[in-house]
């Protein structure tokens, strides 16, 4: 799942860089510390009902608490004269900008969490998923054996990822368009599915393509894989697709970073990827890969130090941190919906799978809650009205607008509780 946008505004207005200006986030300022040492978001115990509550942007600063903890053995030094070149590996050809630290990084993470295969295959790097969505786009609709007059149809099962259709449509491209809904398309025609687990926004594990399986024609597929981590769902098996899809936004939460990677088999897929990425911002800037590896590195030896001598504490283990974090949030916002007769919650039960990382039956925790107004028919005007808190509307998602999308790990955990307070207690806002 690609990187989130952070405007809600309509399609119509997606080439307006004003509306996007005015909706990009304000920077919080950690000038002083709560949330027991760590930086937060409002360093008030409380927020006044008249401020607005943000939980449709995508990002994960509620694991800004683990990171701080870790913070000095995180810490990343560039020197003045360190990359000066647009390259970082000449020799690899299939990407020339992607560092060797990050690549070999990328395969010791997927390697560790089991996830992912890596082997015999080719790694891409982009400034985020996003950017490489759009790169697997082009890559995929620019074969000689398609015809040159007719857009490749790109398609999702609804309810599928907002970001989708706009990062279709967005540069009008003659090579590809966006089609719909994957379960309703019925056309004798070239197309791509997108295939994204777990889903967002629902969370849902649906791992088997829906136009291959309902027509048995032969399409392009990408595997949108970035929540395939063990804090969000159990890993029940090594991903081996064609084309798949990671984000260190989603992983780690480090989504300013803007590092996102591709697994894929086809080398010459992979060097078409890599010349829309040239083309496109002529790489990926060395130091966010630095970066990005150093945090891998991290995570992984703390994995490793506890294999080897038992020493590491589950508050150390970033995965083990994380999940506990999102358990904790989604069983309080359970209990209040319980009580809540305004609202139903769509992925309200837990999809249990044995987990080969933990090695034991482990439940899922969505990065996303996917709420159903009972009583209104735009869910995201309603929690705006009642609550001042700011959804992503069900239409965005290919879905009814009775339906809404609340981000579980997208505000500091005062914020959180102030949410479902606010849910426990709805009232008219003037």
């Amino acid at each position: 799942m690609v990187m989130e946008s952070l405007d809600d505004t309509d399609k119509t207005n997606i080439y307006d860089t004003s509306i996007m200006a005015a909706n990009l986030p304000s920077l919080p300022l950690h000038n002083n510390n709560n949330n027991n040492g760590f930086p937060a978001s409002n360093t008030d115990s409380s927020l006044p009902y008249s401020s607005t509550i943000h939980l449709d942007r995508g990002d994960k600063v509620a694991l800004e608490s683990y990171w701080w903890k870790m913070r000095d053995k995180c810490t990343v030094v560039t020197k003045g004269w360190e990359f000066m070149s647009y390259g970082s590996d000449w020799s690899n050809s299939a990407c020339w900008f992607m560092t060797p630290e990050l690549r070999d990084a990328i395969k010791r993470l997927h390697a560790l969490v089991g996830n992912a295969d890596t082997d015999d295959s080719h790694l891409v790097v982009g400034n985020g998923a996003t950017q490489l969505f759009q790169a697997a786009l082009f890559a995929l609709s620019s074969s000689p054996s398609l015809s040159p007059h007719t857009p490749i149809n790109v398609v999702a099962a609804a309810p599928h990822y907002s970001g989708y259709p706009d990062e279709t449509d967005m540069v009008r491209s003659s090579l590809y368009k966006w089609s719909g809904d994957a379960r309703e398309y019925d056309k004798n025609e070239a197309y791509i599915e997108i295939v994204n687990y777990p889903n967002n926004p629902d969370g849902s594990v649906r791992t088997t393509p829906v136009v291959n399986n309902k027509y048995g024609c032969e399409g392009k597929l990408i595997h949108d894989l970035v929540f395939y981590w063990p804090h969000y769902t159990p890993i029940t098996h090594k991903a081996k697709h064609d084309l798949m899809l990671f984000s260190l936004s989603k992983c780690t939460g480090h989504s300013g970073s803007r590092i996102g990677w591709a697994i894929v088999k086809d080398k010459d897929i992979a060097r078409k990827m890599t010349k829309l990425i040239e083309l496109n911002s002529i790489g990926v800037s060395g130091e966010s890969q630095t970066r990005a590896a150093k945090i891998m590195e991290v995570l992984c030896d703390s994995y490793q130090s506890l294999r080897c001598d038992g020493s590491k504490k589950d508050s150390e283990l970033f995965f083990e941190y994380s999940r506990r974090l999102l358990k904790e949030r989604w069983e309080k916002l359970r209990e209040v919906i319980s009580e809540n007769g305004d609202f139903i919650l769509h992925n309200k039960f837990s999809q249990r799978a044995y987990c080969n990382f933990k090695n034991e039956s482990s439940e899922t925790y969505p990065a996303f809650a996917w709420f159903m107004c009972k009583k209104e028919e735009d869910c995201g005007i309603y929690m705006d009205k009642k609550m001042r808190v700011v959804a992503r509307s069900g239409n965005r998602f290919g879905s009814d607008s009775k339906f809404a999308r609340i981000d579980m790990l997208g505000t500091a955990e005062d914020e959180f509780e102030e949410f479902l307070d606010r849910l426990s207690n709805i009232k008219e806002v003037n």
